[in-house]
């Protein structure tokens, strides 16, 4: 009984989870008890400061993510230390009075003392038994193998398990338990090897995990490495444009201080001059004048009265000399001043012509700082889009434009709540299709310059290469027209509204017609032919509410997010930035310009960015505007560089700030 009782308790110190003795046991909310280390390990796979109890699934808090803090299971704990200091006993002996245990026989699953061993050598069954000292065992260089006992039939081994009651179990339960219909039992062995199997299986399935996102970190340290490398190179550009722009600077003010040292030192010299004879007469003055004044004893023989009238004399000749003449200094200062000419309204110094080795600009010497600091500007934004600029083969000076908020123009559009769709003209105007019939074109002054096809209740709107126009109407039936909006007699085999839904349309530059349809969730492509659609793109997961033609590419515009598909529908690059609608355009630089929309709020705001959806600047913060009643809006911009952004009954017109800027932005696209 009382080894029945040992087996029990063995059976109870051990953690379900790593199958060892408990080493700082703690216990969870729902009473269940692990190892402190086990959860630890529990508590990181959670990634957050809560366990769930691998036995009953209850989650427990762990107070500032410590499982240190967590209760201890003292009675165990103390269990288990008792435990350790008690010596193993033979378990082979019949006496009360056992002895201690010096070996334990593998294959039987006994303790055994010397006595008890050489008699388990002497029978015929234990010959060649696996036989380990208990020294090896308490030292942990080998590992005992676990013999389960029953605990209500202490004498036998639990050989079989129970899938259904999830446990081992003895025949004798078996039989009094487990017949009952629903059991299924198989012996331990068998589920002992499929137990093992299944955690080879998993073993292999977390090496080849392991091994994928390892791999993965290594393709991020290439990439890190890769804009490491970037940063440098482009930190070393900025270092070599800037200490030759400092080179430049230092010359050329040697250069102009030589020059202006020249060009004044000979009027220094006349001034001296002109200086040092003022003074001369000035000395004159106060000597001879002293010794006249000064004589206040009349002179009463004749060589005093000679001198008197020779001081006079001499007095009188300097007094009579010419008053100094101010045209002479005026003129010489003159000369010495005109190397110096403020550029009046520039705001800067002529001092000379600064030449830029990159661009060969004449420049100022305000303007060589101001150069200075854009190159190191410039590259730095750089680096952000992940291109580096060369600056030794930028080319020639160009303006980059930026937009205030101030500077808008609000225009009422000719229908209340009826826009459909607006496009840029070929001739750099504004196209703003009506659902109430008409094309209003407007000019980037915001002036309605035409009105055509009033009669037509228009989707949408493109332009072909030829001049013509392509129309899709809001029976989703695609016309063309001539430059003079005449209809040519051209059909188009498309979905029927209840078909497709709304549509939208885009024009490519080989003059390919797209059709997007948010019902069918797919991208028609026509031929100017007519016809049927020559292909279809699949619209995979999305609605395409807006599609734009861009290289080669669409750029599809579905809510909160912006996808650049290629030709075949595959998702090349994505934006999603939740909290706003998203509306998209192609800039006149080829860059991507995105409005995002806050409708609730009536606020708009303008961004660029590349071909790969990487941001590169903000145009237009939060514009408040008149909120429409319809939640619909469209981007474009004009060939003048004016966006145009149109809600259903206002169109408002960015004007554009250039900014002097001493190198072009060569973006490969």
């Amino acid at each position: 009984m009382a080894e029945a009782l040992k087996t029990v308790i063995s059976q109870s110190t051990e953690c379900p989870v790593c199958l060892s003795t408990f080493t700082d046991p703690k216990i969870l909310s729902c009473s269940h008890t692990f190892c402190n280390a086990c959860l630890d390990n529990l508590l990181e796979c959670r990634g957050n400061s809560q366990i769930r109890c691998p036995v009953c699934r209850a989650v427990t808090q762990v107070p500032h993510q410590d499982v240190g803090k967590l209760q201890v299971n003292i009675a165990l704990k103390s269990l288990i230390d008792d435990m350790k200091g008690q010596p193993q006993i033979c378990t082979n002996c019949k006496s009360d009075d056992k002895p201690h245990a010096d070996v334990y026989c593998q294959e039987c699953g006994k303790y055994l003392c010397t006595s008890c061993l050489n008699k388990h050598y002497q029978l015929e069954g234990s010959i060649g038994h696996d036989v380990i000292a208990m020294s090896d065992i308490s030292s942990g260089k080998v590992p005992v193998r676990r013999y389960r006992k029953c605990r209500k039939h202490p004498k036998k081994d639990e050989d079989y398990f129970c899938s259904t009651c999830r446990r081992f179990t003895c025949f004798r339960c078996i039989v009094m338990e487990h017949t009952r219909e629903g059991h299924t039992v198989i012996e331990g062995a068998a589920y002992e090897d499929k137990y093992m199997k299944n955690i080879e299986d998993l073993k292999s399935k977390v090496d080849k995990k392991r091994s994928c996102f390892q791999k993965y970190i290594d393709f991020i340290d290439e990439e890190w490495k890769s804009a490491d490398n970037a940063k440098k190179r482009c930190t070393k550009d900025i270092k070599k444009a800037y200490d030759e722009a400092v080179r430049q600077l230092t010359d050329r003010r040697e250069s102009l201080q030589r020059e202006v040292k020249e060009s004044t030192e000979g009027v220094e010299t006349e001034l001296e001059s002109m200086k040092t004879t003022a003074q001369e007469h000035i000395n004159q003055l106060t000597i001879i004048a002293d010794m006249v004044t000064k004589r206040t004893k009349t002179p009463l023989d004749m060589d005093t009265l000679a001198v008197h009238d020779t001081l006079c004399e001499e007095l009188r000749e300097v007094l009579d000399q010419d008053d100094p003449d101010y045209k002479q200094p005026r003129k010489s200062s003159k000369k010495g001043k005109s190397v110096f000419k403020r550029n009046i309204g520039k705001n800067e110094l002529g001092l000379g012509k600064i030449v830029n080795e990159v661009g060969k600009y004449e420049l100022g010497l305000s303007r060589i700082i101001h150069v200075m600091i854009i190159i190191i500007v410039v590259s730095f934004c750089l680096v952000g889009l992940g291109r580096i600029v060369n600056l030794d083969t930028a080319e020639k000076y160009v303006g980059l434009p930026t937009y205030n908020i101030d500077n808008v123009k609000n225009v009422a559009l000719p229908d209340k709540n009826s826009m459909n769709f607006m496009v840029s003209t070929q001739d750099g105007r504004m196209a703003v299709v009506h659902s109430t019939g008409g094309i209003s074109i407007i000019s980037s002054d915001g002036k309605l310059q035409q009105t055509v096809l009033k009669d037509v209740k228009i989707f949408g709107l493109g332009f072909l290469s030829d001049g013509r126009r392509v129309v899709i109407d809001t029976s989703n039936n695609i016309r063309l027209y001539t430059p003079e909006y005449t209809k040519l007699n051209v059909m188009f085999k498309t979905l029927s509204r209840d078909e497709g839904g709304i549509p939208s349309l885009t024009v490519d530059g080989d003059d390919l017609i797209y059709v997007s349809y948010r019902k069918a969730m797919k991208i028609q492509v026509f031929s100017t032919t007519g016809g049927q659609a020559i292909r279809e793109i699949p619209c995979n997961g999305y609605i395409a509410h807006q599609i734009t033609s861009y290289h080669g590419s669409l750029i599809i515009s579905s809510g909160y997010v912006i996808r650049l598909i290629d030709k075949q529908g595959a998702v090349q690059h994505e934006l999603k930035i939740p909290g706003s609608n998203h509306y998209a355009a192609v800039s006149q630089w080829n860059t991507i310009l995105i409005a995002k929309m806050k409708h609730d709020k009536g606020l708009v705001s303008i961004d660029e960015y590349t071909n790969e959806l990487r941001h590169i600047r903000n145009l237009v913060n939060d514009l408040k505007i008149e909120k429409p009643d319809m939640n619909w809006y469209y981007l474009q911009q004009y060939r003048s560089g004016e966006i145009a952004f149109c809600t259903p009954d206002r169109l408002y017109i960015f004007y554009s700030i250039l900014l002097d800027c001493p190198f072009s932005l060569i973006i490969k696209q």
